[in-house]
């Protein structure tokens, strides 16, 4: 089984402190549009991170359960590690909680591409993405360990696992790997999505 996890921690100091998951994109918030993408493809759906206002409104259908950090302060890496544990014996299909086009295909290839290795993760001219991607319950020890001596990017932790690399023309299949992957950081980012939205 797989459960998904949301991080929603984080200050977004570059757009004054919004919650980036009630941001609009297409008239949709970006909470809503992630969960329609992870309610095919996963068991349950956890909100993780530091305690932050929630939008206003959550779609009511939806089972959401909030996980706080283990570790406070340890920014994604701990919210993986909160949500691996939370988790029990499920996979964790990790997202960023400025994702606004990822795709219920995109996120069960993911799932699939797990099979037998630690981690799915998408690779492209940017390199990884390793806030779109599949965890296994494999990889909690050495997350543990990481948060433990304070080295906590989330790409250096790829190179304690054994990571299967969805690669760009394997992201293709399942449309513009820039439209897919596009993050929001500055109040330009979401001007610029305008372009990305066909």
């Amino acid at each position: 089984m797989t459960s998904g996890a949301i991080l929603s921690g984080g200050r977004a100091r570059r757009l004054g402190g919004q919650d980036k998951r009630g941001l609009l994109v297409g008239g949709r918030t970006i909470l809503e549009r992630q969960l329609d993408a992870l309610r095919p493809c996963v068991g349950r759906i956890f909100l993780v991170g530091g305690v932050r206002a929630a939008p206003e409104k959550w779609p009511s259908e939806t089972a959401l359960h909030e996980v706080a950090d283990r570790v406070a302060e340890r920014g994604p890496l701990g919210g993986l590690d909160a949500a691996l544990a939370a988790a029990g014996d499920d996979a964790v299909l990790l997202l960023a909680c400025d994702l606004p086009y990822v795709t219920t295909a995109l996120l069960s290839h993911l799932i699939r591409a797990c099979d037998g290795v630690d981690a799915a993760v998408p690779r492209t001219e940017r390199g990884y993405h390793p806030l779109c991607a599949l965890y296994a319950q494999s990889c909690a020890t050495a997350v543990r360990h990481r948060l433990e001596h304070s080295s906590l990017r989330m790409r250096d932790l790829l190179g304690d696992l054994r990571v299967r690399t969805v690669e760009f023309e394997e992201l293709t299949r399942y449309g513009a790997p820039e439209r897919l992957l596009a993050n929001i950081n500055t109040y330009a980012d979401l001007d610029a999505l305008g372009s990305l939205s066909h």
